[in-house]
């Protein structure tokens, strides 16, 4: 195993030997005799950790520390002090050192604390590989399409994304809503903060008030302790409220006083909480329609309606079709360990030719299932689902699949899904890449009983 490199700085000779003869049995150990031979060092041989004196002639400590952590990748830096100067430690410690010690050096305690040193720098690579992962995850790399709407999408988000404005995204359910909320949340300068989803349709509005803003011991059954909220935890970061038509009126006031003073208490206290978070929602219905309704305040809906991303359906992007089955393949194929080369024209041509009523979330499962079900290294028309062949061939014999009326086809393609499932909703709706409200919603919407 490769041993972690430590540079010693120290004008003392003495200090900085004794201190080498303790460390070379678990380190690779390079002496430095000042700050300006350390800067050398550093410029030819990358360190792990570096154990500098904060008093030297010439370029001191500090400096050196401030040197130090301007470049990429930075060491770890621990800093040995007197007595006299602790002060100064602390403050290089407010600059970026990790700790000091004070000489004469424990050797224990200087064991110790390179071990802890390691063990957070190997935390922080880790963090920054999971942060590119997200950023390949949820980038502007992952909105895949080349039509002239998803062309629009993305340069919109480029557009916004560096702003402070609120921005709402509408669309479809599966089109990709959270996808586009990550991507504005990347590109911003908020980007290393944090990034809170909050499903707003899932909760009661009871348990969403207390989601979004916290609550305090006591305020309600059930509440044993202070707990701090969505907003709160969000501060400097992100917020991305979906579903956002779905909430109650009354937890609607709450936000749209989040969004005008940037402050709010939590349930059952009086603490009044300031939060520097940029709001990021998204719906699948028609807000201004619940707006005339009087389902969702006015003042909330202008305030939303800052920056608008209309997110296409599916069915109105066929040409990203193969380009999305695509990607999706080669995820799911390495995900399950199997070796896909592509797919025939015709398994293609059936794809093409289906509504997709779940949008990409639902052609994103059909080809999971796609994947994992076949037994050859191309994906056939033998692979995709029966109910998806079924509906492109039947349209196919009578007019192309594209020309059906959506409600017609979105009807079809639920009553399969009921079918197939012994009427089981719950089950349906995941089939159909929607959330078991939307279904309810849809089957009162067509009469389905």
């Amino acid at each position: 195993m490769k041993k972690s490199r430590v540079l010693i700085v120290d004008d003392e000779k003495s200090t900085r030997e004794g201190l080498a003869r303790a460390l070379r049995r678990n380190y690779e150990v390079i002496l430095a005799e000042n700050a300006e031979r350390a800067l050398e060092v550093i410029a030819e041989n990358p360190v792990d950790i570096v154990l500098a004196d904060l008093r030297m002639p010439g370029m001191d400590g500090l400096t050196l520390l401030q040197r130090i952590l301007a470049r990429s990748p930075r060491p770890v830096c621990i800093l040995l002090t007197a007595y006299g100067s602790i002060e100064t430690a602390v403050e290089a410690m407010k600059r970026g050192a990790y700790d000091f010690l004070t000489k004469p050096v424990n050797l224990d305690e200087l064991d110790l604390l390179l071990k802890r040193a390691l063990r957070a720098r190997e935390m922080e690579a880790e963090n920054r590989r999971l942060r590119e992962q997200l950023d390949v995850k949820f980038g502007m790399e992952n909105m895949i399409g080349e039509s002239p709407p998803m062309r629009e999408v993305v340069e919109t988000v480029r557009q916004v994304a560096p702003s402070r404005a609120t921005v709402l995204i509408q669309g479809e359910s599966g089109t990709g809503k959270e996808l586009v909320a990550h991507a504005i949340h990347r590109l911003s300068p908020r980007r290393d903060g944090p990034f809170i989803a909050v499903h707003c349709a899932s909760l009661s509005p009871t348990l969403l008030e207390s989601e979004l803003f916290g609550h305090e011991r006591g305020a309600f059954t059930g509440a044993v302790e202070r707990r701090p909220g969505r907003f709160e935890l969000a501060d400097g970061g992100s917020i991305f409220l979906d579903e956002i038509g779905e909430i109650d009126s009354g937890v609607q006031v709450k936000i749209l006083r989040v969004l005008e003073e940037r402050r709010f208490e939590r349930v059952g206290g009086r603490e009044t909480i300031e939060s520097d978070t940029r709001l990021i929602a998204a719906t699948n219905r028609d807000l201004r329609q619940l707006v005339k309704e009087k389902k969702f305040r006015d003042d909330l809906f202008y305030r939303l309606h800052v920056v608008v991303i209309n997110l296409p359906p599916l069915r109105d992007r066929l040409e990203d079709i193969p380009l999305l089955a695509h990607s999706f393949m080669r995820e799911f194929a390495e995900d399950n360990g199997k070796q896909i080369d592509g797919m025939t024209s015709d398994a293609m041509d059936i794809l093409m030719n289906y509504r997709w009523p779940g949008n990409i979330r639902e052609l994103k499962n059909v080809i999971e299932r796609m994947v994992v079900m076949s037994r050859n290294d191309k994906l056939t028309v033998r692979d995709i689902p029966p109910s998806i062949r079924e509906e492109s061939g039947d349209a196919s014999l009578e007019r192309p699949a594209r020309e059906l009326s959506l409600e017609d086809a979105e009807r079809q393609h639920i009553l399969q899904a009921l079918e197939a499932h012994g009427n089981n909703r719950t089950k349906a709706a995941m089939q159909l890449g929607i959330s078991r409200r939307t279904l309810h919603r849809k089957l009162k919407q067509y009469g389905i009983k």
